[in-house]
């Protein structure tokens, strides 16, 4: 195993496979410019760009240089200058063992980071390649995007063979939400604060919706996700996880696995979908054309044969002592009329309604809502007497206090802040082997309930909240506007 120095020296090689891909382009390379720009790389840092295509280092730089200054419009372009000095690029076939090996070996005296923004099915032959190159030997360690397989069989394959070749500390895989100031702030919000934690359980709240919304659709993903769908590409990762931060006991320390243990056993925790139950518990939609703020959007047509959805809801339980009866129903789709993602975490109503209006029925609950994209917000609706008349002390109105971030606080990007904590080895952030495990467990019981209940693909119109049928899963706030149930 590898010591606690090495763990925690910040090295300084990035070997990133993927290197011409969109992710790279857009995201990874961008990001190392503003770390690079604000002193947080070492001074000798230096990145090896690894793909296919058969470019020279200049080729390379030629391609890289106008996607920098696109994401770098106020930026000095000596700062440009400076990353591209520092990268160099190899052509490498990430099926040969023997190419991978070749392009890294001469680099391995330093202390490396293998990134690999690749599909998951090269994984096992690109880790093979590094271990024969000598790139995973400590104290060098390995980055992985997800997925981590397309199920648990294949998940398994993936981790059993790269943990052959390294050890699960020097392993970060990643998500990037978790990356986000934002998610991380649940952890804040839950743990640093008595009024949260004393109400943070099943006598107190009635239920609890995450949303991950995207108004963009497929496009430029086709061959990925028609494999995968929403289930798969979105609910495996990002809403699990921050259904585990929601859900999660609080953690003995910070310390990366005692977090990573909390969230876990919340993982493990979750009530296998049945199919008997399926269609009451869950929904699956694909978009039909329509439009997103006003201009034309085409249907989803994935190849034939193709199982993929653009749209789920499911409702999930928590069988453990803190949640048992509170439903938390996760959505997440496509082409919908807005980007957003938010947790909203209903109250259940007061045990005695003593006001003459609103009836007890017709009062609004109490509803916690954090918004984490597309800005940082939180909310806390209340009933109060302040919001109607002065003379109406026993008519209530809802009154929204709200918490708004300052637009003006600088944030880092998920990617800046990963790329950081795994230079230095911090792994508080990223995913552990049995959370990767735990997490296509429930995940293919919805897959296996919805085979055996022979669940239909409900059609919505791009620009919708989605099928009819998705009232029953979405937040409260979200039903009376643009949804397809309404436009029938």
């Amino acid at each position: 195993m590898s010591t606690e120095t090495e763990t925690r020296a910040m090295h300084d090689t990035l070997l990133l496979f993927g290197a011409t891909g969109d992710l790279a382009q857009r995201y990874l390379f961008p990001s190392l410019l503003r770390l690079l720009a604000d002193g947080l790389l070492p001074d000798d840092f230096r990145v090896r760009a690894l793909a296919l295509s058969p470019h020279d280092t200049a080729a390379f730089h030629d391609v890289l240089r106008p996607r920098l200054q696109q994401s770098w419009p106020h930026g000095r372009q000596d700062d440009i200058n400076a990353l591209l000095a520092r990268i160099d690029y190899r052509s490498v076939d990430l099926r040969d063992a023997d190419s991978v090996a070749a392009a890294v070996s001469d680099l391995v005296d330093r202390q490396c980071v293998s990134y690999l923004a690749i599909p998951p099915g090269l994984y096992i032959s690109t880790c093979q390649g590094l271990a024969k190159g000598g790139a995973l030997a400590a104290p060098h360690r390995l980055m992985l995007e997800k997925p981590i397989g397309s199920d648990s069989h294949s998940a398994d394959e993936i981790l059993n063979a790269i943990g052959a070749l390294i050890d699960e500390d020097r392993v970060f895989r990643l998500d990037h939400y978790l990356g986000k100031a934002a998610v991380q702030n649940l952890l804040a919000l839950r743990f640093g604060n008595t009024l949260l934690e004393a109400v943070w359980n099943r006598n107190y709240i009635e239920s609890v919706h995450i949303l991950v919304a995207e108004s963009e659709g497929v496009d430029g993903r086709d061959a990925y996700y028609s494999r995968s769908g929403a289930l798969r590409d979105m609910v495996q990762s990002h809403i699990l996880q921050l259904l585990c931060l929601v859900a999660m006991e609080p953690p003995a320390s910070l310390e990366a696995d005692r977090i990573r243990d909390e969230k876990v056993k919340v993982l493990r925790s979750l009530r296998p979908l049945d199919a008997r139950n399926a269609a009451q518990h869950s929904i699956r939609g694909r978009y039909t054309a329509g439009q997103i703020d006003g201009q034309p959007a085409q249907a989803y047509q994935p190849p034939e044969g193709s199982e993929a959805e653009t749209f789920v809801g499911v409702t999930a339980h928590i069988d453990n002592w803190r949640w048992s009866g509170v439903p938390f129903h996760l959505v997440t789709g496509k082409r919908l009329p807005e980007r957003t993602t938010k947790v909203v975490v209903t109250l259940k109503p007061v045990t005695h309604w003593l006001f003459e209006r609103p009836t007890r029925q017709q009062a609004a609950p109490n509803r916690l809502t954090f918004q984490l994209q597309p800005q940082e917000n939180i909310e806390l609706g209340l009933m109060s007497s302040l919001a109607g008349p002065e003379w109406g002390a026993l008519e209530l109105q809802p009154l929204e206090l709200e918490l708004s971030v300052p637009t003006g606080l600088h944030r880092r990007i998920a990617y800046e802040r990963l790329f950081l904590d795994a230079f230095n080895g911090n792994s508080a952030l990223f995913v552990r082997h049995d959370e990767v495990r735990a997490a296509w467990a429930w995940i293919d019981s919805v897959c296996h309930a919805w085979k055996e209940a022979g669940m239909t693909m409900a059609p919505y119109p791009a620009g919708s909240w989605g099928p009819r049928e998705a009232r029953d899963f979405l937040p409260d706030d979200i039903h009376p506007i643009h949804h397809a149930g309404d436009q029938a």
